[in-house]
């Protein structure tokens, strides 16, 4: 049998607490001990020199994932209207994050050819009411590698070699000074 414990909640959070239980489906206990295993699993992550990260992935309507990790490195690459860009994170867990998102490809044809006349404003199309301009939506992935090994195919060379560098690094060093 568990234990009963008691909760004295103020009169000013007592509408969130009737809230979260209602939202737990009548069970402020379930609701309570989520919330503290959140609370928990966050705080331990960020002692340890982790972040909570949160990404979006897909293309069009895109979904948020969130985990906890530490940033080993990243790398873009640009080539003319495109830009690639990678990220890499240590997970808790030992694993390896990819996240890897394609920018928008931008198009633009404007009345002067394919170069706007000089001056910020014929830039910003203010100058001539004959262009079009547009963009597909950026699109990302995300991938985890459980090894350095298995992360080598699916990263650039070069954001490799500055992963292998670090990976070994403890996300917080603590210094008695």
């Amino acid at each position: 049998m568990m234990p009963n414990k008691t909760i004295y909640v103020s009169d000013d959070d007592l509408p969130l607490f009737q809230r979260a239980q209602e939202l737990a489906a009548g069970s402020l206990s379930s609701a309570i001990s989520a919330a503290l295993r959140r609370y928990v699993e966050v705080e331990e992550g960020r002692h340890a020199g982790y972040d909570e990260v949160t990404v979006e992935v897909g293309s069009g309507a895109r979904r948020k994932v969130r985990f906890t990790g530490a940033l080993l490195g990243q790398w873009r690459h640009s080539s003319g209207v495109r830009i690639e860009e990678y990220r890499v994170y240590r997970t808790r867990k030992g694993n390896f994050v990819v996240y890897l998102e394609h920018a928008p490809d931008w198009t633009w044809s404007g009345g002067w050819g394919k170069k706007p006349p000089p001056g910020w404003l014929k830039y910003l199309g203010l100058g001539n009411p004959e262009e079009d301009w547009g963009f597909a939506r950026a699109e990302s992935t995300l991938e985890v590698a459980d090894s350095l090994e298995a992360l080598r195919a699916k990263i650039p060379a070069e954001l490799y070699d500055m992963v292998v560098a670090v990976a070994d690094e403890p996300p917080v060093q603590d210094l008695d000074v």
